[in-house]
């Protein structure tokens, strides 16, 4: 933002951040606080600390003191950011029928050296390859047009868990160690549970969907879900006796199952459009049948929905699974997996209005300090973003059956169901672009607990 523009916002920035006073030591700290927040929503090309500190007439050392310092707590800061986005969302205009809306992804930052904590040689989506940098964990939410982040946690690759030394000459407590992303994830769900945030779904990109422990874990707090998959997600079409497969048979992957399995073939496409602001509607033909999964622990204790959703125009195909009880129709469900394109935006903006990715330090408080303060300053914009938004006309973004169409064949009895970045125009953040976004699961380590698939057997 401009001075002017910042200067407009100021009342109402002003006691956004009183909100944030306890988490500081003392006054002096709180005010220094206000100038990070408010530099990293400057107009400065470079949202380090020197540059914010010379803009507002601070010494840099006091401004580097206070991200480096323990007087005041990040942690609390994200805590409280959380209890104020719950006490907001009711509040908001629900623009459709699918409430709030959590989203579970990771964003990355490419760094030279060896010194800012969890750098690592790892994928980093902001490059599409493995080379050198951080990634950070990141929960989100939206509702109607509503946005934001609300949680960043790093991701501490195994090498610095293992170099303790090296972990504490970066700062991070020896109580920080290496969990696998999913983990992370759910740990960021409870805090965010615990601070009065309910989400109506959540939804994650498939470097998550293929982790059995994680979908268990969503199913175990009882929180619905659509994620996507992969094709070679294991798994095996429900029969319709609703008996689960015997331990001896082995899971089939999810793109041999669509093509072979009963269910989905003698059913017809359903044809969804999901409507976009300001270009033609992107249509998918859909179908979804029930399916038991399988992981190394053998069968799951109930079947799940696999959708199918393929686009003639790009070629694109993808595979989404949800718990979702039976009669939540397709076309609500693809709306749900579609909003995940809604965490990208909060990317973008975050990394090129924001500075979110130009922290330098290599102190971990000060990056989790930095992080934190981003969040802060990107939830004000987007509440700022929501109330100037005022009356305009807000475009229907879900997706709509043309033509009667049949309804998805019955899932699972009742005894089994024991309950690429999008494009732009016009500054709206669109559904995926026309080119396949690179899955990174072939540059992670593991499989979350997948066994390697079969090759499949012939139609």
């Amino acid at each position: 933002m401009t001075e002017e523009q910042l200067e407009a916002l100021e009342p109402a920035l002003a006691g956004y951040l009183d909100h944030f006073l306890f988490c500081c030591g003392y006054t002096q700290t709180f005010a220094h606080l206000g100038t990070y927040v408010r530099g990293l929503m400057s107009d400065l090309p470079r949202k380090t600390v020197e540059p914010i500190a010379v803009r507002a007439g601070k010494p840099v050392r006091t401004l580097q003191e206070f991200l480096r310092d323990p007087v005041w707590s990040f942690g609390q800061v994200r805590d409280h950011l959380q209890g104020h986005v719950a006490d907001l969302l009711p509040a908001l205009p629900k623009a459709d029928d699918l409430g709030t809306v959590g989203l579970l992804d990771e964003t990355s930052s490419a760094k030279k050296g060896d010194k800012t904590p969890g750098t690592a040689r790892q994928y980093l989506g902001c490059l599409g390859k493995v080379d050198n940098g951080i990634v950070v964990v990141h929960r989100g939410l939206c509702r109607g047009l509503f946005k934001t982040l609300v949680d960043a946690d790093l991701y501490l690759p195994k090498e610095w868990d293992a170099d303790r030394d090296r972990g504490r000459a970066a700062g991070i407590p020896d109580t920080v160690v290496y969990r696998p992303k999913w983990q992370i994830a759910l740990d960021q769900f409870d805090r965010a549970k615990n601070h009065g945030i309910v989400l109506d779904w959540l939804t994650f990109d498939e470097a998550y969907g293929k982790c059995p422990g994680f979908l268990r874990g969503l199913d175990e707090r009882q929180q619905g879900f659509v994620g996507e998959v992969p094709r070679s997600f294991s798994c095996l079409a429900a029969n319709r006796t609703g008996r689960r497969p015997d331990a001896a048979v082995k899971g089939r992957a999810a793109g041999d199952v669509v093509r072979s399995g009963t269910a989905f073939r003698s059913q017809p496409w359903q044809v969804l459009h999901l409507s976009r602001e300001t270009l033609p509607d992107q249509v998918w033909r859909v179908k979804a049948a029930a399916v038991w999964l399988h992981s190394q622990e053998g069968w799951s204790s109930r079947t799940y929905w696999l959708i199918w959703a393929s686009n003639d125009e790009t070629g694109e195909e993808k595979f989404f699974l949800s718990n979702a009880p039976v009669e939540v129709s397709v076309a609500v469900l693809v709306r749900v997996a579609f909003r995940r394109w809604n965490v990208e935006h909060c990317f973008r903006v975050a990394k090129s209005e924001l500075g979110y990715t130009h922290f330098e330090g290599r102190r971990y408080v000060a990056l989790l300090r930095h992080l934190s303060l981003g969040l802060v300053a990107l939830t004000f914009v987007a509440e700022q973003t929501d109330r100037l938004r005022g009356e305009k006309s807000r475009a229907d973004d879900g997706a709509r059956v043309r033509g009667p169409g049949r309804g998805v064949p019955g899932l699972a009895p009742p005894a089994a169901r024991d309950d690429g970045q999008g494009m732009q125009a016009d500054h709206h953040w669109l559904p995926p672009s026309t080119q396949p976004r690179r899955s990174r699961l072939e540059e992670e380590e593991g499989t979350c607990g997948q066994e390697p698939q079969e090759a499949p057997a012939a139609a």
